[in-house]
């Protein structure tokens, strides 16, 4: 492992050589691609070089041993660098694990009312507002690209983008069936229901990108559904996009620009099919060892949410936090942190010989 640090190093260190000469930026491109490598491999390196200078002030502490003078110190500060040298490691070894390509894009999240009429709707809506929350805490940028709302307020159906450095790598364990247990609004006699609503992270990806062959593709165009009043869109602006070989809908509304709806379309389309794609991947390399967390599948019930008992489960790291009004605020970094925790001693586990 130390081997192939030192080479890093020398290559982070050759990339910031050529990014400080003059000629630098006269190619955009390559200058954009080497500061994007330099910015990926910072955290390794300053990990690195702290863990090599923690490594000589043990060998320091080591020679002052035989000190009597000194002994006493040096003890203490042996103690608190092998501390300091494995947890250093540790990092290290996390650091090293294979990145995901799609953790510093954007991401498309979908929700979709399932089980439990109305209910479920208002639930949708209450994750869609709790997600918002999370990436404003995390100064990330939300756009709705389409939305169906129920007459009571909730929502069937909801897409929408949210823009900000690292958001997949924050967001991509939320996948999944989450489920409520609580008394319903529109519950008269005060019983307990449940009720699901589903989740999907998609990570951003340009048409271009992916590849996606506009042949396969039919385009109709719409008025978008309103509240009524002012609200109603009197122009046929909203976009309805068909992928003819897997029959795959996606309609796009929320703007009144027509180019617009048309352009986001096509990008939840290119997402939905590329995280097709990424799943059959998954599958033909699929094993008993293969991490639950990591699977993301869309009928896995992952988390449930009991408002009487103020509760929230994750079924999928055993964690179960009483503070329920504070996650439904947004407050969601307990959970994914150990999401992410687990996901990496899983890797750690399956990397080790």
């Amino acid at each position: 492992m130390l081997d192939k640090l030192k080479q890093i190093e020398k290559h982070y260190e050759e990339i910031t050589r050529r990014l400080s000469e003059p000629e630098a930026y006269e190619d955009v491109a390559r200058f954009t691609k080497l500061q994007k490598e330099q910015n990926q491999l910072t955290p390794l390196v300053e990990t690195y070089r702290e863990y090599c200078r923690c490594a000589a002030e043990l060998d320091s502490a080591r020679e002052l041993l035989s000190d009597p003078e000194f002994k006493e110190l040096a003890q203490q500060e042996l103690e608190e660098n092998r501390e300091k040298k494995a947890r250093l490691e540790q990092e290290l070894k996390i650091l090293l694990l294979p990145k995901d390509p799609n953790d510093d894009k954007n991401v498309i999240v979908e929700i979709r009312a399932g089980v439990g009429g109305e209910e479920s709707a208002l639930f949708a809506g209450n994750l869609y507002r709790m997600y918002s929350m999370y990436a404003d805490t995390r100064r990330w940028k939300t756009e709705i690209m389409n939305l169906n709302e129920t007459e009571l307020g909730g929502i069937k159906e909801i897409s929408f983008l949210i823009q900000g450095n690292g958001a997949y790598s924050r967001l991509k364990f939320e996948s999944g069936v989450h489920r409520v247990q609580r008394v319903p609004e529109t519950e008269a006699g005060g019983r307990i229901h449940t009720s699901t609503a589903t989740v999907a992270v998609l990570p951003e990806i340009d048409p271009v990108e992916f590849h996606l062959d506009l042949k396969d593709v039919q385009i109709d165009t719409f008025r978008s559904s309103g509240a009524g009043g002012q609200k109603v869109n009197k122009t046929s602006s909203a976009i309805r996009v068909t992928h003819l070989p897997t029959g795959m809908v996606v309609e796009c509304q929320d703007e009144r620009s027509q180019y617009k709806n048309k352009d986001r379309a096509l990008s939840i389309l290119a997402s939905r099919l590329y995280d097709i794609e990424q799943q059959k991947q998954a599958d033909a390399v699929a094993s008993e060892r293969r991490s639950q967390v990591g699977t993301g599948m869309r009928n896995e019930r992952i988390r449930t949410y009991n408002f009487p008992q103020g509760r929230v489960t994750d079924h999928r790291i055993g964690l179960t936090l009483y503070k329920i009004d504070q996650i439904m605020n947004g407050d969601l970094d307990e959970i994914i942190d150990g999401l992410i925790t687990t996901h990496q001693a899983q890797l750690l586990a399956e990397a080790e010989p």
